[in-house]
């Protein structure tokens, strides 16, 4: 038989950003404001088409997804699938060899 697997939990942003609070001795409102600040200067440099590099987390940028042919699963009908954008992350070395 195959051993369990051992549950994951996801972490949400209240609980970092509670313990962010606490670390540095700030409220937690101010800690939620810097982070809504943070994260509206990433997406505003990403439109712009800028990389944002977070040191030992990783990076992100935009990329282009060209126009391709596809299926539609139900009725196997070729469909044509606009170009598109997406955010693409690389993980920071030292981020991979941690985990």
């Amino acid at each position: 038989m195959a051993a369990a697997k051992a549950s994951v939990t996801t972490v949400p942003l209240s609980k970092l950003l509670a313990e962010l609070a606490e670390k540095h001795e700030m409220s937690k409102k101010s800690v939620g404001a810097l982070f809504d600040d943070f994260v509206g200067l990433t997406v505003k440099n990403l439109k712009k088409g800028n990389k944002v590099r977070i040191t030992g987390l990783g990076i992100m940028q935009v990329r282009s997804r060209p126009a391709r042919m596809g299926r539609n699963p139900a009725t196997g009908e070729p469909i044509k699938i606009k170009a598109s954008k997406k955010v693409a992350f690389r993980v920071a070395k030292d981020l991979k060899e941690a985990i």
